[in-house]
């Protein structure tokens, strides 16, 4: 018995049976699924082998076209080498021009080369697809009758199209929900993904102020022992200061008092001013120079005792 309703099962046979299938023979269904996918595979390989070796044997042809062009070009440049050689130096350049497209085209021829080789090793693999689609057909065969009995015995799928029908919406709906379920888990991802950078954005930026927080209470701590270092400094000075301060008044009064002294002794009245140490003081050297003279003066006019 034929099967015209083998291209039916295009599309439903590429995905997995769905998950409620109907009640009756559900043991007998997916084997025959099978079989028509494995049928609808072998009839697009042979259709794709089929299409491949025409591919490849046109580019076969446009390579060969293409080869004799090069050799055409290249006898073309051989004459025009004998023909033109007083003009070597444009012709020099014409040929590394030519030479250079050359290279191109064999590069190209090359690639395309590679592309052919790479045409058979897939058509060979098409063909032992082939082999193996077909050595599974025979396997599944018996599959076939028993789908044909399991249609008979199903009264809501009268024809092969309803049945496909039937398929295609469910595993339209399968898609459509791995689709939406990848979206959302693509979502829920990039959502965690994003909260984890800001925890982790969040978790540097508290240490680093954390860390600058440490930084400035050590300077902070640092300024406060220079502080106390200075003020420390600052009242030794102040009591070193206090110190200079009253010795200074006091021999600033000794000073005044003596050149009272010396001012009452020689009788005359004080012309100094009495915040002027250093003239005062002048006054009382001069003062004890000249007693001084005077006394050494003296000691010299004095006689000499006999000696008894």
């Amino acid at each position: 018995m034929a099967v015209p309703w083998e291209e039916y099962f295009r599309l439903a046979l590429r995905e997995k049976l769905p998950t409620k299938t109907p009640e009756q023979n559900v043991d007998h269904f997916p084997p025959v699924l099978c079989l028509l996918e494995k049928r609808q595979e072998l009839a697009d390989a042979d259709q794709g082998l089929q299409a491949q070796r025409e591919v490849f044997h046109t580019k076969m042809a446009a390579l060969k076209q293409r080869w004799e062009q090069l050799e055409q070009k290249e006898r073309e440049l051989k004459e025009s080498f004998v023909r033109f050689d007083k003009f070597f130096q444009d012709a020099e350049a014409r040929r590394s021009r030519a030479l250079q497209r050359a290279a191109e085209e064999r590069h190209r021829a090359g690639r395309q080369e590679a592309e052919a080789l790479r045409l058979r090793a897939q058509l060979e693999e098409l063909r032992r697809e082939r082999a193996r689609l077909q050595r599974q057909l025979q396997r599944l065969e018996p599959c076939a009758r028993l789908l044909e009995q399991a249609l008979a015995q199903l009264p809501e799928f009268q024809e092969v199209p309803e049945l496909v029908a039937r398929f295609d919406t469910l595993a339209d709906t399968r898609a459509a929900l791995r689709i939406a379920e990848r979206k959302q888990v693509a979502e829920v991802e990039a959502a965690r993904t994003q909260l984890q950078r800001l925890r982790d954005a969040r978790q540097d930026e508290l240490l680093a102020l954390g860390q600058q927080r440490a930084q400035l209470q050590e300077r902070l701590e640092a300024a406060q022992e220079l502080k106390l270092q200075w003020e420390s400094k600052w009242i030794q000075i102040q009591n070193t200061a206090a110190e200079k301060t009253l010795l200074l008044g006091r021999a600033s009064m000794s000073v005044l008092h003596l050149f009272q002294l010396v001012s009452q002794h020689q009788k005359q009245t004080p012309t100094l001013d009495i915040y002027d140490t250093e003239g005062q003081l002048e006054q009382v050297k001069m003062f004890i120079q000249d007693l001084s003279a005077m006394l050494a003066s003296l000691g010299q006019a004095k006689p000499v005792a006999p000696a008894s």
